[in-house]
């Protein structure tokens, strides 16, 4: 009887045994409910496009705006970079540059055209010629290094000749970091693990619905004023050596082995700066009490009472201690200057030492305001400092052209610095950002806000604009079009230039600056003002010749006599159109006066053969076979 029970629950057994493929179908059903999903999602264009980079004009890439919602949810004004361009596929003639970093390497507060990148690229572009130079700045204010750690495969894609890295300002603060407002936590590899995945958009809608729901539940959340970086500080006082300091630590370590070693696998060239800050005129800003171990405030004034004795090797290390045991980490520890120092060593890599050139080029070896406008945003002779030691780097290792440069290496950097572009414009929007910076936290206590009117007076069309562009009513093209347009009706015609030069520097493909400057020059020859239209057309000449500019310039120089020039500018001018048969005229007319009667001849048939009657081509020719 026991031994039936037993057969009969064997049998009930094996009649109710789950078949293998049941739990197979199990696991599929989700899987493909999360592809499907997926696929749904992306037809329907769901979210935001987070690839890295997007089509400028046909055949030239930029960075993608939006890339910058991979690291940024809980602001709405989201950092841009100082959008330069690049061919989409590297012809064998560019040198390719590529520069990632925060705030300081997008040229804060001068950017976009004070940068350090757009020294190297003026001071690449007067050298090489020849060459097509791309220097391409992918800094981003309020970033660290899990943003860059997140860029280098993609940039890695664009066969760069050499990447030049100036970060760790905002490692705790920054987008992700361990004290920011957009912090996931502490745990760096699944950070890294989250960036991957952000780029799928079933992720991105739970992404969303996490917002949504938090804001259903806890209500839209003030946002808060101020700078970028002083609404990313959610952790305000992270103390020397707690927690969250040695976590930051990890962190940049972490992410940076990780950069390097991305950059050695494919063996391109990796330049890191080491980092300057404001020492001795930047008190700290978050202080234990004077009479509290470890405090930071104490620490700074005992640095200014060496300094006032002269003693400035101890005022030195005094002010950095200070630095460090500011518990607001707004300025990078020490530590991580020692870390970047020492990647050289065990990897092999590059490292400017842009800590030490900033002393050695400060009064009694501190850094203060003589290089910095704020608390580490160098000022605009800092920008070209740096600018000008990572150049000479990539000298000593051999990473610049190979072609000969133009210039002794000896006047490259002052003649680079003549030529440096930057306009009142820039220096009034440098100058309004510093005061709206320094009047807000954590520089000043909220009710201690100066009015915006009394900070920044505006007294001129100048002031005005800049204030304009700041407060986003107008774009920084917007401003320099404006004041452009203004100082053309006033006949000033030196700052007209310098301000559409400015555009057409920072954006070579827009079509309608070059179209701009073309026609006022017409208009002015039609006038007769030559003085006036040659000065435009120089300009135009020197931003990309063509031919209109090369024709007219020529023709100029004609009338003034000055036949070589002449020469020069009309030969280039049929390069780019062969058929014009005023600068064919003029040419044969600019050869005879230089007694080259074959050419004179020569270009003079080509007149002829296509307008017999094309005015004074008959009497040039025979002047001509009378002469000769």
């Amino acid at each position: 009887m026991a031994q039936q029970i037993n057969n009969d629950k064997k049998n009930v057994k094996e009649k109710t045994k789950v078949p293998f493929y049941f739990y197979l179908i199990l696991i599929f059903i989700p899987i493909l409910f999360f592809v499907l999903l997926e696929i749904g999602l992306r037809i329907f264009g769901y979210g935001e496009d987070l690839s890295m980079w997007v089509q400028a004009t046909p055949g030239k890439k930029i960075i993608n705006a939006n890339v910058a919602k991979r690291y940024f949810s809980n602001v709405k004004n989201f950092p841009t970079t100082i959008e330069d361009i690049f061919d989409s596929s590297k012809s064998e003639n560019s040198f390719r540059v590529f520069v990632l970093g925060e705030s300081s390497a997008a040229g804060y507060p001068y950017m976009p055209l004070g940068s350090f990148s757009r020294y190297i690229r003026k001071r690449l572009e007067l050298n090489y010629p020849q060459k097509n130079i791309e220097v391409v700045n992918l800094g981003l204010t309020a970033i660290n290094t899990y943003t860059i750690r997140d860029f280098i495969p993609e940039v890695l894609k664009q066969k760069p000749d050499v990447i030049l890295i100036y970060t760790g300002h905002n490692e705790y603060y920054g987008a992700l970091g361990v004290g920011s407002l957009e912090s996931l936590g502490k745990s760096r590899w699944l950070i890294n693990l989250y960036l991957k995945l952000i780029h799928f958009k079933t992720v991105e809608l739970i992404k969303d619905f996490l917002q949504w729901s938090g804001k259903l539940i806890f209500g839209d959340e003030k946002q808060k004023t101020g700078t970028l970086m002083s609404r990313m500080a959610k952790e305000q006082s992270i103390e020397f050596n707690s927690e969250n300091y040695l976590a930051g630590i990890e962190q940049f370590d972490g992410n940076m082995r990780d950069i390097i070693e991305m950059c050695k696998d494919e063996n391109v060239p990796l330049i890191l700066g080491t980092l300057a800050s404001n020492l001795k005129d930047q008190k700290p800003f978050i202080s234990k009490s004077e009479n509290e171990k470890l405090s930071a405030i104490k620490l700074f004034n005992e640095a200014q009472v060496e300094y006032q004795n002269k003693n400035y090797k101890k005022a030195d290390s005094l002010f950095r201690l200070a630095k460090d045991y500011d518990m607001l980490r707004f300025r990078a520890p020490e530590k991580i200057n020692q870390l970047i120092k020492s990647y050289q060593k065990e990897y092999g890599i590059d490292v400017v030492d842009i800590d030490s050139i900033f002393s050695s080029a400060s009064p009694n070896g501190i850094v203060g305001n003589n290089l910095m406008t704020d608390h580490l945003h160098p000022t605009l002779e800092g920008f070209q400092i740096i600018g000008k030691a990572f150049y000479e780097k990539m000298n000593t290792k051999n990473l610049l052209p190979k072609e000969k440069p133009i210039y002794d290496f000896s006047t490259q950097d002052e003649i680079t610095k003549n030529e440096f572009l930057f306009p009142q414009l820039d220096s009034v929007m440098a100058v309004q950002r510093i005061a709206l910076l320094k009047n807000d936290w954590p520089y000043v206590k909220p009710e201690e806000k100066k009015l915006e009117s009394e900070i920044i007076p505006l007294k001129n069309i100048v002031d005005t604009l800049s204030y304009q562009f700041l407060k986003n009513i107008i774009t920084w093209p917007d401003a320099h079009y404006k004041l452009a347009e203004r100082y053309l009706l006033k006949k000033d015609f030196d700052n007209f230039i310098i301000n559409m030069t400015a555009l057409i520097y920072q954006y070579p493909v827009i079509v309608e600056y070059y179209n701009y400057m073309d026609n006022v020059a017409i208009a002015l020859l039609q006038q007769k003002d030559y003085t006036n239209a040659k000065k435009i057309l120089s300009a135009r000449y020197n931003l990309r010749p063509d031919a209109i500019t090369t024709k007219w310039l020529g023709n100029i120089a004609l009338s003034n006599k000055e036949v070589d020039k002449a020469i020069k500018y009309l030969e280039e001018s049929l390069k780019y159109n062969p058929e014009d048969l005023q600068t064919l005229y003029n040419l044969s007319g600019a050869y005879a006066l230089n007694k080259e009667f074959d050419k004179a001849k020569i270009t003079l048939k080509k007149v002829l053969q296509k307008e017999p009657n094309y005015p004074g081509a008959q009497s040039l020719a025979q002047q001509l076979f009378l002469t000769n």
